[in-house]
């Protein structure tokens, strides 16, 4: 016949409650956790490079993007706040997320031609190709 055995090894509840707000529970890992970046596709056409940024629960306005002498620079800072009153609870829940990714443009670019787009969760850069050298510090508009 076989019997059942309590395995010890299970953690209680009152340790998975408590675990459950400690800084590797749920509530406190941030949206690109461990250093983790939204993934990056580039992509080399005939006349242009074309990056795509996977960054969902971002809005246009989250971001920025420069080109300082080659250096292609996105970053990107979003924020919510929930906050619920009751007669006998307050709770309050906020979150925040942000990135920045640099990439090294190459010397066959045009600067004044990089155009970026934000819809859907991803963030396209198109660079048009030439034999243009680099100016200072550029802002890339996002439409």
């Amino acid at each position: 016949m076989n019997t059942l055995q309590k395995n010890n090894a299970l953690p209680s509840l009152k340790s998975l409650i408590e675990n459950f707000w400690t800084a590797d529970g749920f509530f406190n890992q941030p949206i690109f956790a461990n250093n983790m970046y939204p993934t990056v596709n580039i992509v080399d056409k005939n006349s242009t490079y074309e990056l795509t940024v996977s960054a969902p629960g971002f809005k246009k306005g989250d971001f920025k993007i420069e080109n300082e002498d080659g250096l292609l620079t996105i970053t990107a800072t979003t924020g919510t706040e929930n906050k619920e009153e009751k007669e006998n609870y307050l709770r309050r829940e906020f979150s925040t997320a942000s990135f920045s990714r640099s990439f090294r443009l190459p010397d066959n670019i045009t600067e004044d031609h990089i155009k970026a787009n934000y819809e859907d969760g991803l963030l396209r850069i198109h660079i048009t190709k030439n034999n243009a050298k680099r100016k200072g510090v550029q802002e890339i508009k996002i439409d």
